[in-house]
This record gives structure tokens, sequence and C-alpha cells, in this order.
């Protein structure tokens, strides 16, 4: 009997993400409440974490300015001393490598590619780069699964 594992996707780098780093960058964020990326970013919001919305088409996203494209968010956040740690990415799968590409450019430490969102190049591109990988998962759904569970207190 064969056991499949799922490389981005190993339980404990999830948790890694999730309790050690606080700035998200969120890639395709909308304002759209329809939007999958909207509920996200809320519930990242929640749980305490900085959130910062990336989309050209959105001046802000709730309450917080976006901004054009990730490099641009990069500066803005390392200006504030509060980098970039996790670019968490809501792009078609074949989009997704360069905003990847483009967090391996600003020094991410983790990459978080949504569900759906599979590009295995480069994810291996970023793990390769020494990022902590998450792909085909949604920290909306994982959050809650966290053994012991995460509150806004815990994040780092």
């Amino acid at each position: 009997m064969s056991v499949t594992t799922d490389p981005f996707g190993e339980p404990a780098v999830i948790g890694r993400v999730l309790r050690e780093t606080h700035t998200w960058a969120v890639v395709g964020c909308s304002s759209n409440p329809d939007r999958p990326s909207h509920g996200v970013s809320r519930t990242l919001l929640r749980y305490g974490y900085d959130v910062i919305p990336v989309n050209p088409r959105e001046p802000a996203v709730h309450g917080l300015r976006a901004y054009p494209d990730l490099p641009s968010a990069a500066e803005a956040a390392a200006a504030r001393g509060n980098p970039i740690e996790v670019v968490d990415i809501f792009r078609r799968a074949d989009l997704a490598g360069a905003h990847v590409d483009e967090a391996i450019a600003i020094g991410a430490k983790a990459v978080w590619m949504q569900l759906g969102v599979i590009d295995e190049a480069a994810a291996q591109r970023a793990q390769e780069a020494g990022l902590l990988v998450v792909m085909d998962r949604c920290p909306a759904i994982e959050l809650p699964r966290l053994d012991p569970p995460l509150g806004a207190d815990d994040v780092d």
C-alpha cells in the first residue's frame, strides 16, 4: 500500500507559517465580499495578522490601502518597519509563478498558494530559495484546525 504525501501541504509547515508570521501580502485581494480573497483576508485580520492588499484595481480593501503590485507593497511595508513575511496568492495558477518569484525577490519567509492555485515548479523555486511553501490550501480553513488553537494574542 502506498501513501501519497503532499510536500506543500505538510501540517508542520502550515503551523509554522500560521504561528511564526504576522505580515501577509494578499495578492489578488478584492473588496468584493463574494470573492474568496475578501473573506480570507478578513479572517486573517480577525486572527490579528497585518494584511496588505495587493491588487491594481483596488484603492482599498477592508479600509486598508491596496497596492498595485507586490514590490510597491513590500517597499511600503519595509518603510514602516514591518516587512512582508507571507505572500498569499489569489491568482490563476498560470499567473502564480510570477508572484512566487516576486516573493523570493522581496525576501518573504513564506509563500501560500490558495486552494486550486497549483504551480509545482514555482513552489519548488520558492522552497529552493529557502521559503516555506504551502500550496492548494486556505489559511481560513487551516487556522481553526491548529492545535492548540491560535488567537490574536498568539501571533508573533
